[in-house]
């Protein structure tokens, strides 16, 4: 097979947006991705499917004279979500959708192989189609289950996430942190029901649950930097049956987000003191569940970023921003703790569409222009 052509990524991108899967279930987007792989030039190439993860794709791609291996990854995984933009290439499965773009980033990471597949680089390079970005952690399961091992480990690590508010085709970048880590907090409020009239022979969850509500308000203007930023929301509170019974249990879920990873810890801590305090001043057990899985922040390696925005910043075919960091999350997180790497936006221009709404509509035009960018890239990067 040739070099994908800009049109024949764009099938490849709509055929993928008509088969998305739920994090740990993309078989039939496993399969597809395989067939279209198995189509390319394999003289330099050593297909993997590892047993621990059977969803995830490696690729191999053997260099002509190595000094690194290079990895990029893209995410494969969907979102529980009706789609909404009457396209002709619209999801087929009900209630799920690629609204979050990982068509397009398996597309451009496809154009990427299929050009290297063709034009063997220089160095060693390892293309890393990971299952379970949404939800799942599967960027921390692949790690932990050593899927990244021998001739299989990247020494540095790329990945980009579409932007729909920037231009089609637009790479955004920044030294330091571009996604926020996020953490789950569940926290339940154990005490003893009773009728309204004799508050004396209970004690009441949600009096306290109130109290550790407003508490928890402190954390971020009291014990973090100012000049950070960190974001606790307690979104959901759960308790009582009926107005005149006292409410025996509570139950509070919120999310925490934090720029680096101290900062989440400290986050963690301070939670734990209050709620601790809580469960003293109130009599009652008080139950602290906190759950950041692989949702860690994404913290670009110095070095490798500074390179990598030097090269877009004066490329003249390449429209470059720097942004700033952004509060969502992203697994790719965890796998740059343990790879250095970075990660970097690429604009599909639908500013009238957030990520994961029901009416994202990227511009394919990003598609190309993506692979273009990436690519000069990385035969730069080799180069040095």
């Amino acid at each position: 097979m040739a070099v994908l052509t800009e049109s024949g990524l764009i099938q490849i991108r709509r055929h993928l947006h008509e088969i998305p899967e739920l994090a740990l279930q993309e078989k039939e987007t496993h399969d597809y991705l395989l067939e279209v792989i198995k189509g390319f030039n394999s003289e330099f190439l050593t297909v993997k499917v590892p047993e621990e993860l059977p969803t995830a794709i490696l690729v191999l791609i053997k260099g002509s004279n190595p000094q690194r291996t290079i990895g990029y990854r893209t995410d494969i995984d969907a979102l529980p979500v009706e789609e909404k933009t009457d396209l002709p290439f619209s999801s087929k499965h009900s209630g799920v959708m690629h609204a979050c773009g990982h068509d397009i980033h398996m597309s451009v990471a496809l154009g990427l192989l299929s050009y290297f597949s063709e034009n063997q680089p220089k160095d060693n390079m390892l293309f890393f189609f990971q299952p379970a970005e949404e939800s799942e952690s599967g960027g921390k399961k692949a790690y932990e289950r050593g899927i990244f091992q021998g001739k299989f480990k990247p020494d540095e690590l790329y990945g980009l996430h579409d932007n729909p508010e920037l231009p089609a085709g637009t790479i955004g970048c920044r030294e330091g942190t571009l996604f926020a880590g996020t953490t789950e907090v569940n926290i339940d409020l154990v005490g003893k029901g009773g009728h309204a009239a004799f508050p004396q022979n209970a004690n009441d969850t949600v009096v306290a649950a109130a109290s550790l509500i407003m508490q928890v308000q402190t954390v971020i203007s009291r014990s973090i930097d100012p000049i950070q930023s960190g974001v606790i929301t307690l979104g959901k509170v759960r308790a009582g049956t009926i107005r005149n019974v006292i409410a025996g249990q509570t139950r509070i879920e919120g999310t925490i987000r934090g720029l680096t990873q101290k900062m989440i810890l400290q986050i963690d801590q301070r939670l734990r003191d209050l709620c601790e305090g809580i469960a003293r001043s109130y009599n009652m057990k008080v139950n602290l569940e906190l759950n950041q899985g692989g949702y860690w922040p994404v913290e670009n390696n110095p070095e490798l970023t500074k390179n990598f925005i030097n090269y877009m910043k004066n490329n003249p075919e390449v429209d470059f921003v720097e942004t700033k960091p952004k509060m969502t999350g992203e697994d790719f997180g965890f796998l740059l703790a343990k790879f250095p790497g970075t990660m970097f936006w690429l604009g599909v221009g639908d500013p009238n569409s957030q990520l994961h709404s029901a009416t994202l509509n990227p511009d394919e035009k990003s598609i190309m222009r993506g692979v273009n960018a990436i690519k000069g890239f990385l035969i730069d990067r080799m180069g040095n």
